[in-house]
């Protein structure tokens, strides 16, 4: 094909007068300010976010291109990691969120090492940063005379045989329930440990999460210095404005910038003006002579689609933080999505199993369709997913670029299916998930939704076909399409109900009001399913009991629990498992309760579920003491 056949009049017209354009820019334009070019934003090998003001990054920028003091001065580490020093401990920085003035970090020690002994408490005194709502202390103690033998996590690798090093988030309940006083047993002084994760895990694991910080702002200019072409920094411990052109106190727009654009902005319209006229004569003469000009427009705007894509992903972009794959790459791992490899099927999408070329198994959701509301939904599931971090969550390896013709997540790879399979699905086998693994099952799922309501966020659709397990029974909460970001300090969110039927809470499906306990309601009915092997929905069933809940309720109300519970658990042959079971019943029956505020929150059932999780311990001691 004849090249200058290939666009059609429109595409034309539009690079003939980009062209023109850009052969009239002044060579003044290319004359940058040295302040400026010193503070284009760098970043650290091995992180994909870019570092600038307030912060500065040591060696490729200056002081000046970062606030005016110096906790906000990043190094890259040994492993090309951006390094930040808090009250003399080094810090890895996750992530930078310039939106919202905050930023992830993880202590240094615990990055490295697997028993990063001993730790310093955090101390923001005459720093500048404040430590944001949602984490928890995790309480580090050395050298005392005693553990506990609850709520606490060993620190195994310590060699002093004599003495005994922990972890714990319960201090205060150690002291009041169990009488253990860190003081009265020669403990050091505990080393306080802001962390985002409570997962029941190693002590190492828990501080890998890090924590957020937010720095405070002091510079409400940068804002327009960006929007206008700038680069922020500092002079003289104040807030400049580094344009292409010089220096200006708040941005690009103040006094001699303007000026300048408008001197050049002339030489461009004179230059501008005879060019418009020559492409317009070139237009006219290919409308009369259409046949010249074969391909659609729209044949063009899905190659220029394509090659945006596959130019988006060369160049190293990334959606906040998560790797991005090519169509063409998921495709082949998936064996063109191949009907064999299908994993499951949701109301947004199918997802596969597939390899990618470095040989790790991954699980890609492919959404249904490729329009406005999906490519939303799209980027609110990569959004969410790349913020948390938690033992019990899916993780997000990475996902297609928007402008890809199709849209695709991809996750990792959970083996062992889903609770739901396990229970009443087509993997069930007698005895397979014995109560004490079900009990896991509760506390991490509940684990995994406190993490989420904490960092203020709403699932909107928890159901046993969202929870996986791992060869280990572990859990892994998944499928966030539907979760929102919950403003803090709000009540509730009004939205029209969405979710599975069977598990949505009946005030949010009659009044359209979502809040946190609008979750503890769905989670209710995970637990009934875990007691009962039922599912959610079952329309064999008397018509007032199709819905599990309502089966539930009516067993529970009337004390017929062993009609409700699955046979094969051990509920009437196992004094401690019967126990167990009515004592989970009861607490299903509070998450059930029509009226959101008869509801406890998600954090009061996860410690209800540790503690009767606690308590079989007890009573299997007790029973062989016979007591």
């Amino acid at each position: 094909m004849d090249p200058k056949n290939f666009f059609p009049p429109k595409i034309s017209l539009f690079f003939c007068l980009s062209l023109n354009f850009l052969a009239t820019l002044p060579s003044k334009t290319l004359c940058f300010d040295q302040k400026f070019l010193a503070c284009e934003p760098k970043s650290c090998r091995n992180n994909d976010f870019q570092i600038r003001y307030p912060f500065w990054l040591k060696g490729p920028q200056q002081p000046y291109c970062g606030y005016p003091n110096p906790n906000f001065e990043l190094s890259c580490n040994e492993d090309d990691q951006p390094l930040l020093i808090i009250s003399d401990d080094e810090y890895i920085v996750e992530e930078i969120r310039y939106e919202t003035n905050s930023f992830r970090v993880t202590n240094s020690a615990a990055y490295n090492h697997t028993c990063p002994i001993p730790l310093h408490s955090l101390s923001l005194d005459q720093i500048p940063f404040l430590l944001v709502p949602g984490s928890r202390n995790l309480s580090l103690l050395y050298h005392c005379n005693s553990m506990p033998e609850h709520l606490t996590y060993p620190i195994n690798c310590s060699t002093d045989a004599t003495h005994f090093y922990f972890a714990t988030f319960d201090i205060e309940m150690l002291e009041k329930e169990y009488n253990y006083s860190p003081a009265s047993h020669s403990c050091r002084d505990p080393v306080n440990a802001p962390v985002l994760s409570d997962a029941e895990e190693n002590y190492t694991e828990i501080l890998k999460t890090g924590f957020l910080l937010n720095w405070i702002d002091h510079s409400p200019s940068c804002s327009s210095c960006n929007s206008t072409g700038g680069r922020c920094g500092s002079e003289n411990e104040s807030f400049v404005c580094f344009c292409p052109d010089g220096r200006r106190p708040s941005s690009c727009n103040d006094d001699r910038g303007s000026r300048w654009r408008q001197k050049v902005g002339i030489g461009v319209g004179v230059a501008f003006g005879g060019g418009i006229l020559m492409c317009i004569f070139f237009f006219i003469y290919q409308r009369r002579n259409p046949k010249k000009y074969g391909p659609s427009f729209s044949i063009y705007r899905n190659l220029t689609s394509d090659a945006s894509s596959k130019a988006e992903i060369e160049k190293g972009v990334s959606y906040f933080g998560v790797r991005l794959f090519t169509y063409a790459e998921l495709k082949k791992a998936t064996s063109n999505f191949d009907s064999s490899k299908e994993l499951g099927d949701g109301g947004f999408g199918k997802v596969y199993y597939g390899k990618l070329r470095d040989g790790r198994t991954v699980a890609v959701k492919r959404l249904y369709e490729n329009n406005r509301k999906r490519v939303q939904q799209f980027m609110n599931e990569v959004e969410i997913l790349t913020h948390l971090r938690h033992r019990h969550l899916v993780s997000l390896y990475g996902c297609t670029s928007r402008r890809s013709r199709e849209l695709l997540l991809v996750y990792e790879y959970i083996p062992n299916g889903t609770v739901a399979d396990h229970l009443h699905g087509d993997r069930v086998k007698p005895g397979a998930v014995p109560w004490s693994i079900r009990m896991n099952i509760a506390v991490e799922t509940a684990s995994a939704l406190k993490y989420l309501h904490a960092s203020n966020i709403i699932h909107r659709d928890v159901k046993t076909n969202n929870i996986l397990l791992d060869n280990n029974f572990c859990v892994k909460v998944a499928d966030f399409g539907l979760s929102r970001l919950f403003p803090i300090d709000v009540t509730h969110v009004s939205t029209a109900p969405q979710g599975t039927p069977g598990y949505v809470d009946p005030e949010y499906h009659q009044c359209y009001q979502l809040t946190e306990k609008s979750d503890v309601y769905s989670f209710g009915v995970v637990l009934i399913e875990l007691i009962s092997s039922m599912p959610a929905v079952d329309i064999t069933r008397h018509q007032h009991e199709i819905k599990l809940a309502n089966l539930a309720i009516n067993r529970i109300q009337s004390n017929s629990l062993h009609e409700l519970v699955d046979p094969n658990l051990g509920y009437e042959s196992d004094y401690a498992i019967s126990k167990m079971m009515t004592a989970v019943a009861e607490l299903a029956f509070q998450c059930l309760q029509n009226e959101k505020d008869k509801r406890p929150c998600m954090e009061e059932v996860l410690k209800i579920l540790k503690h009767i999780r606690n308590q079989e311990y007890g009573i299997k001691e007790a029973e062989k003491l016979d007591i």
